[in-house]
């Protein structure tokens, strides 16, 4: 296996750590994105990280700003190297019902959820492109797949990034660049687990697996589509939600 560079975008977080580690365990060099702000947290969680994988790094981005995200990426070429696979998991919700929702909260979630897939990608595309091998892939939700009562931003944002991935994939495909999304259903994470318990549980009753996933099991998904064997996959939406929802 060559060893590659990973940008993972919200990688200190549920999901995104479990990315982080999943790549850092088959020996690529990582990187996770965090919010400015989140400086100190982002510092413990790399001292965490580094017990177990040495070749894990921090890099401070606004994802939803392109300038931030540009000196970002032209930051880690310089310290690390060029970027072969990028993970597009930033995320946040603001849930309200259509009628009750603030443009404020429409924007914050578009902005983080899609428009930030188009002003990281950007940066890394043309280099991809260019050696002959890049892994996009992109982390959307079961909810852009079957949409979610008082979910319009979110839903709107993650059913969009899946149309970005179908796009890119076009144009990357004959330059040895694939793009992909992996769509999780109901996962294990802290904001789950805050959850009110009768709320978690009508969440589980739907699934007919009987249980949430694991951010184990998303980070797998995403390592198979990272893999370099794994160079005829593109524009592909990998469901994995415990079949919450299936279809054709």
């Amino acid at each position: 296996m060559t060893q590659r560079v990973v940008l993972v975008t919200g990688g200190t977080g549920g999901i995104g750590t479990s990315i982080c580690r999943e790549l850092a365990a088959i020996g690529h060099k990582v990187v996770a994105n965090y919010f400015p702000a989140d400086q100190q947290q982002a510092e413990e969680w790399l001292q965490q990280q580094r017990e177990d994988y040495a070749e894990v790094y921090i890099a401070p981005a606004d994802v939803t700003d392109y300038d931030s995200c540009a000196q970002m990426v032209k930051q880690i070429e310089a310290d690390i190297g060029p970027v072969d696979i990028l993970v597009n998991c930033a995320g946040i919700t603001r849930d309200k019902t259509l009628k009750r929702m603030e443009p404020d909260q429409w924007n914050a979630v578009i902005n983080t959820n899609l428009n930030s897939a188009f002003n990281v990608t950007q940066q890394v595309v043309s280099g991809m492109m260019d050696r002959g091998f890049g892994r996009i892939i992109n982390i959307s939700s079961v909810n852009g797949q079957k949409g979610q009562f008082g979910q319009a931003n979110y839903s709107a944002a993650k059913a969009g990034l899946h149309g970005f991935t179908m796009a890119v994939a076009q144009e990357t495909a004959a330059k040895g660049v694939t793009v992909n999304t992996v769509s999780p259903g109901y996962i294990e994470t802290a904001m789950t687990q805050a959850m009110p318990q009768p709320v978690l549980d009508a969440i589980v009753g739907a699934v007919p697996m009987g249980r949430m996933g694991k951010p184990e099991e998303i980070a797998f998904a995403v390592a198979w589509l990272a893999d370099e064997r794994n160079a005829y996959t593109t524009g592909a939406n990998i469901p994995v939600n415990g079949g919450l929802f299936i279809s054709a």
